[in-house]
This record gives C-alpha cells, structure tokens and sequence, in this order.
C-alpha cells in the first residue's frame, strides 16, 4: 500500500525532526503518546477541538501536567481534560486506579454535601462537574471490589519482620469531623520483599485496635513473625503480647532518640545527639552495651531525665543486633514506614477533609497497589540467604525456650 504524498511528506518531516534531536526514541515515544491522547479524547468528545458537530458529548478544557515513567525516561504528559467524566489515556493503566479513585473520591465528596474550595478546585482541574449519586455507585463499584480482594487477600503463614505505625487523618463520619489513627503494617516476605499487609482506618491507636489489626492478619493466614519494629505506644507493645507469642519487639532507634533529645538543653542537643546515635552504629551488642554506659556516666549528672529515659528503653532499641544476618539500618527503625507514610500523605493532602471512611480506604489503597507494584519485581530488600540463615537460628532459639 502506498502513502499518499502529504502524509508520506509529513512522517518524512517528523523523522527528521527525530533524529536532530538529543535523544530520538524518546522524542519519538513522547510525540506517539501525545498522539494518542489526542485521538482518544476527540472520541471520547465526539469531535476535534474547536469543531462545531452534532455529535459531540463534551467540550475540552484545557490540560492538566501528568508525570508518567517509561523505561526511557519520564516523559510530562499534558492531559487533555474535558468538562464531563473527566479522561484518562489507555496506556497509563497502571497508574488508573487511583486516579479512579480520587475522582470518586471528589463525586463523593459532592453527593454528600461536602464541597469545600479545595475540593471543587480539585474536582475542576480533573474536568469533573454535574455528579449524582448513580455516576459515584457506577464508578466506584469496581474498585471496591478489587479493594476488598486486596484487603482480604490470603496472606504467607511467616513473615520474618513486620514495621507497624500509624498516621493520623481527618475523616468526616456521622456529619462530625474525627482525627482518625490510620494503623499500617508493612512486612518483609520470606523471598525478601516489602509487601503492605494493612491499612486500617480507626477512632484512636489503642491496644484494642491494634489487637484486631493482628488478629485480621492471623485471620488471613499469618502465624509467625520473628520481629516486629515500631515506636514504643503502649498499645502496640501489649497487643504484640498477646497475638504473637514468640516474636521480638524492636523499638525505634529514631523515634527512642528524639524522646531522649527532648530532656536535652538547646545548645548540647547536637553535640549529645552525635554521641547517641553512635550506640546504634556498634558492630556488636556487647559494644554498644559498652559504649552506652560511657554515655551513661559521662551525662548522668548533667542530664538526668535523659539518661533514665536512655536506660529504660535501651535493651529493647537494640534487639536487631539479635538478627546479625540482616542489615541493621533496616531493622532497627520504622523509616521504611515513614517514607510510604510520607508518600500516602502526599496524595491525602491533596484532599484534606475526607467524606468518609470508605473514601480515605479506596484512594489510600489504590496508591499503594500502585507504588508497591514494582516491590516484587525489583531486587529484593533482604537477601533470602540472610532469611534462610536468620531461620534457622530463630527456630534454634524457638526450641531452647520450649525446653
């Protein structure tokens, strides 16, 4: 089949334009994107832009920004927006989910009377308007099922560490407006890998919500955890007790260290600071037993409301030196929770006020089906040698206390 000549003379000229430029894959990728959204969203619309048609549905209203990362690079996409429905181009699957759901989220928003600036400026800049009840029922509808499948999903029978935390949302429930504790629980799988077991939306974090977060995990099949890293909240620490006999209790390096810094003075807190933290960074137990007792003597007088915080807490800061296979900067703190905290707040910031406790678990859970997609594929975060050789050894421990 031959070209006709304009179309023939027109790839001609967008070839060239390929090859002068730095990187020509890439500009060749970012122009067929670019491409494909036109073509979509004119169907989607029922014509070109600025074409008078009969059979148009909609109108388009300008673009949004959209980051979207191929293996050649991250390409800026500018997304056609459209005054109704809203638009999200085929080949951002990946990324639909949660898109999906902060547009429920929005319509939710609207059918429940909560329409805020920041959420109808939020609502605009997705081309969303005119919701009814029967548009957010239809659209959300297969997110909560595949939610609930994730949520549900059958967990490993073992899982060697777990880092447990909760962050704290506000989430609009019987007309009130609640502070609500949202308890996350992440965990290292037996072939290495981070996986998100959790995310529960609760009035308050108490032993009795932390109780049954455990108690749904054991229900989906976990038995065995072989540490578990969180800050100290009592509750945490007594429903640990309780639901996971056998395991071992790592406290917070980070978090134990600011609730000593808080009893230090102003102008020593730096020097105290880089003293402290070098506890944690001994090759061995017995050493940073040692040189936390120097720190002991050294400040005891000068600081004493920090040195007894330092002496209650110390032995249950320093329980990763008993899993030696496993590289300590990952077991000894909850900054691997903070930093997937940090990306949840990212997108919930946006929002501010949630419309319900549904809304905050589908776009919550989205995202992170989302960001942790790429976590099994990648390399894994601990060497499943180091798990084989800590298992080993845990359940050598594990039969001496039978004994």
């Amino acid at each position: 089949m031959t070209l006709p000549k304009q179309v023939k003379h027109f790839f001609n000229q967008k070839v060239v334009e390929f090859l002068l430029s730095e990187d020509p894959i890439f500009e060749m990728l970012s122009w067929l994107l670019t491409e494909f959204m036109r073509a979509e969203s004119e169907a989607k619309v029922g014509a070109e832009k600025n074409q008078h048609s009969s059979k148009r549905k909609t109108y388009f209203s300008g673009y949004r920004p959209r980051r979207f990362d191929t293996r050649l690079g991250t390409i800026y996409l500018l997304v056609p927006k459209l005054r109704k429905g809203g638009y999200i181009p085929f080949f951002v699957q990946e990324k639909k989910r949660s898109e999906t759901a902060l547009i429920s989220l929005i319509q939710e928003a609207y059918v429940n009377g909560v329409s805020t600036r920041k959420v109808e400026r939020l609502a605009k800049s997705l081309g969303i308007e005119g919701l009814s009840a029967g548009q957010v029922s239809e659209i959300t509808k297969g997110l909560d099922q595949e939610i609930s499948r994730w949520r549900t999903r059958a967990l490993d029978a073992t899982y060697p560490v777990l880092w447990v935390d909760a962050l704290y949302e506000r989430i609009r429930q019987d007309g009130r407006i609640i502070n609500s504790a949202v308890l996350i629980v992440q965990g290292l799988s037996m072939e290495g890998h981070r996986e998100v077991l959790a995310v529960e939306p609760w009035i308050e974090e108490s032993e009795a919500s932390w109780t049954s977060v455990f108690d749904n995990l054991k229900a989906r099949g976990l038995k065995q955890v072989w540490l578990v890293v969180s800050d100290a909240h009592k509750g945490i620490q007594k429903a640990l007790k309780k639901k996971f006999l056998g395991s071992q209790w790592q406290r917070c390096k980070v978090h134990f260290m600011r609730n000593i810094l808080a009893h230090v003075t102003r102008p020593e807190k730096k020097r105290f600071a880089e003293k402290l933290k070098q506890i944690w960074l001994q090759p061995e137990l017995e050493s940073a037993q040692q040189y936390a007792q120097m720190l002991v003597e050294e400040y005891e007088d000068r600081f004493p409301e920090a040195i007894e915080c330092l002496l209650e807490g110390l032995e249950d800061s320093l329980q990763f030196y008993h899993f030696p296979a496993f590289d300590k900067r990952k077991i000894s703190s909850t900054n691997i929770q903070e930093r997937l905290n940090k990306e949840i707040r990212r997108r919930t910031n946006v929002v501010g006020i949630f419309p319900s406790r549904n809304a905050y678990i589908r776009l919550v859970t989205t995202y992170i089906l989302e960001y942790t997609e790429d976590w099994v594929t990648d390399r894994a975060y601990v060497s499943t040698d180091h798990i084989i050789e800590m298992e080993i050894v845990f359940k050598e421990r594990l039969q001496k206390a039978a004994a």
